[in-house]
């Protein structure tokens, strides 16, 4: 990286872009970039000294492209003019999973993967080594609510970093630990079919040198990979690491004894509500264990946990009435988010908001879409968000709101959200997508105050 002086990002705005953009810039390299759209993390970027511009003009490019690394994400259309240029005049262009891939080598990798739960996992797992003073570096995939940012930089030699599976960018990593979630059907258009997805986290596995920890279940066996394998579940009292005695409160935080391979951890409690956390805390504490942090420490950083901005964020929480807000935009991550609504909130209406994301996933997973947001009481079902993709013919939301077992749903455009929730008697409400569906968080929130109370 030593030739380089200016790195120019194409995509800077995506939260595993900005990670590496403020890495670089922390590094004391120029850096600078396009995005399509501006966004409050565009903001706090430009807040840090990043230059960003809002469209495709060739001016704001470096003019040196020997001092200059184009960092862009497959996001991106392939014809988009700045890229098309740099691909043409001599500028070294490489992907965010390469450079992430380059940045990781030679360090001391953990890393988490998984088609949902990744972030949240990752991001707990970087706190618990801030917090126990080992620090680490860490590239999350969300913001974390006690750093608010999703880089953390230390100077030992110990990198955690969310390892996504979309476009295969998990495969630049070679971790030493990592942690494997779920290997659910998504990002068809990339893997075509479920066996194609599994196919490539086996394959992530083989590249991990130490250990690999799995969710119990998957299909992950020691012909895989030359790391050991452990086990983990929130429950299941076969993994190696799971939870037992487990008491959950009237606001729906878990407290448990964690089973590991060396003990038992008593009295560790999740710092975020819902099952599904607890289970995460247990994925995360397990890579911290495996490295040799000291349990106690561990119990202590897991309860001092804040959360990710859009993970199972609970922006109000007032008698008789609450809203959470969730990035899930995948049939399991929606599901699993109800169920855990419903473990905290037994008994109460659910008024389930959400904004499908990409048309080709509305398209491949609408039956079990429309399943998951049947756990509902209630329906209210945006548009589809585009992000990347050009429509496809005969797949819109109707998709998915034809296949909804239930009664009392609407379908409304996003502009009619809020109106359309002024009428509603909402107890608890709950906005699920990757879209800009977040755009909407701040003035659900106070819509929420201003009806019930602060």
């Amino acid at each position: 990286m030593g030739k380089y002086r200016d790195i120019y990002f194409i995509g800077i705005g995506g939260i595993g872009m900005s990670a590496i953009a403020r890495y670089f810039k922390f590094k004391g390299y120029q850096v600078s970039g396009y995005d399509r759209t501006p966004s409050e993390l565009t903001a706090e970027l430009e807040k840090e000294g990043i230059a960003i511009h809002y469209e495709d003009n060739l001016k704001f490019i470096p003019e040196d492209p020997s001092g200059t690394l184009v960092v862009y994400t497959p996001a991106i259309p392939h014809d988009m003019g700045e890229l098309v240029y740099v691909q043409a005049h001599g500028y070294k262009v490489v992907k965010r999973s390469r450079i992430l891939g380059e940045i990781t080598e030679g360090q001391r990798c953990l890393a988490v993967a998984g088609t949902h739960g990744k972030t949240t996992t990752s991001t707990l797992l970087a706190h618990i080594f801030e917090d126990s003073g080992e620090g680490c570096s860490a590239f999350l995939g969300g913001i974390s609510k006690n750093y608010g940012s999703n880089l953390l930089t230390a100077a030992n030699n110990v990198v955690v970093a969310e390892a996504d599976e979309f476009d295969r960018s998990f495969l630049q990593l070679h971790p030493e630990t990592a942690v494997i979630t779920a290997m659910d059907a998504d990002h068809l258009d990339i893997y075509s079919d479920l066996a194609h997805v599994k196919e490539a986290f086996k394959a992530f596995a083989s590249q991990v040198t130490g250990t690999v920890i799995k969710k119990y279940g998957l299909d992950i066996t020691p012909d895989d990979t030359r790391a050991s394998i452990k086990t983990y579940s929130y429950d299941d009292i076969r993994a190696d690491f799971h939870a037992e005695n487990i008491r959950k409160d009237e606001c729906g935080y878990v407290t448990f004894d964690l089973v590991h391979p060396e003990g038992v951890l008593k009295g560790c409690r999740a710092g975020v509500p819902g099952w599904v956390n607890a289970e995460n805390s247990i994925a995360a504490a397990a890579i911290a264990l495996t490295y040799g942090i000291a349990p106690e420490k561990i119990r202590s950083a897991m309860a001092g946990f804040s959360g990710v901005k859009r993970r199972f964020d609970i922006h109000y929480n007032h008698p008789g009435h609450a809203y959470i807000d969730d990035y899930a935009h995948h049939p399991a991550e929606i599901a699993a988010a109800i169920s855990s609504i419903r473990d905290i909130f037994p008994g109460r209406r659910l008024t389930a908001v959400f904004q499908p994301h990409l048309y080709t996933r509305t398209r491949d997973f609408a039956p079990d879409f429309a399943a998951s947001l049947s756990k509902a009481d209630r329906l209210i079902l945006l548009d589809i968000y585009p992000a990347r993709e050009e429509p496809i013919p005969g797949v819109t939301s109707q998709t998915i709101f034809d296949r909804t077992d239930m009664e009392d749903k609407i379908l409304i455009r996003k502009e009619e959200l809020m109106d359309t929730l002024e009428n509603e008697d909402i107890d608890i409400l709950a906005t699920f997508g990757a879209g800009n569906i977040d755009r909407f968080i701040e003035p659900v929130t106070e819509m929420m105050k201003r009806r019930y109370g602060k």
